[in-house]
């Protein structure tokens, strides 16, 4: 909007209206059943997002960005189900029967690993947009993003460059509140279309399973009846049809 005093000033009409946009755009990618990955690492942001993904069911990365959780997501992926064996073998108590070391070396591992993996270990494929806090500071995810051609939506305050940005929405992203409200708005939005695909996905499932269960009982009525006219014609001493 301007300055004022040596402080920018940002004109919160124009960050209202492209927030909508932007909820808009990622409520469509919910409802249709889409993935959604919310990136925040720094310390004003990482409570909010880990609360408003896991509440919308989407994944997240609030604590390192590891290079090539988008670009080499197959490589990334063979960590993930690492994450997922060392998580196993702890809840079946396991790791409790390794000597000493290799326990701790794996309990350690198993604590890095959900730290830096552990809001994308349910992450099956590449997300259908990202949605960053702090531009600057999560440069590499958002160029990943752009390489991969995956929409960024991104709350971008005025030291940074929008340009790389599909969808921005102009705001402070060093303070917590602001932070909290706009992902806590994006959020909500997904997670009301989320649930809307999600109900009508069980519907329909619902609707196959019963299909099949009704073409399964024909088929048996239909056997049954074909089975019982044999026996009566075999019964009757007249050549089976």
């Amino acid at each position: 909007h301007g300055e004022a005093s040596g402080i920018y000033v940002i004109d919160l009409i124009q960050t209202e209206q492209l927030l909508t946009d932007a909820s808009k755009f990622l409520g469509s990618i919910a409802r249709r059943g889409g993935t959604v990955l919310f990136v925040g690492t720094k310390k004003q942001a990482r409570d909010s997002v880990a609360a408003v993904a896991g509440a919308s069911g989407m994944p997240y990365v609030n604590h390192r960005w590891l290079g090539g959780v988008l670009t080499n997501f197959q490589t990334i992926n063979l960590r993930i189900k690492r994450l997922h064996q060392l998580e196993g073998l702890k809840k079946e108590g396991k790791l409790d029967l390794l000597p000493t070391k290799e326990r701790i070396k794996a309990l350690k591992e198993l604590e890095k690993l959900n730290a830096n993996l552990g809001g994308v270990k349910d992450m099956t494929r590449l997300p259908d947009a990202v949605v960053v806090i702090d531009v600057n500071a999560e440069e590499i995810a958002v160029k990943e993003a752009n390489r991969l051609r995956i929409p960024v939506v991104a709350l971008v305050d005025t030291n940074c460059d929008p340009d790389p940005i599909d969808h921005v929405i102009p705001g402070n992203d060093d303070a917590i509140r602001s932070c909290k409200v706009i992902l806590g708005a994006l959020g909500a939005v997904i997670s009301d279309r989320h649930g809307e695909w999600k109900t009508e996905f069980e519907e329909q499932k619902a609707a196959e399973v019963e299909r099949r269960r009704q073409e399964d009982e024909a088929r048996a009525a239909k056997e049954a009846e074909e089975k019982a006219r044999r026996e009566a014609a075999k019964a009757a001493g007249e050549p089976e049809p």
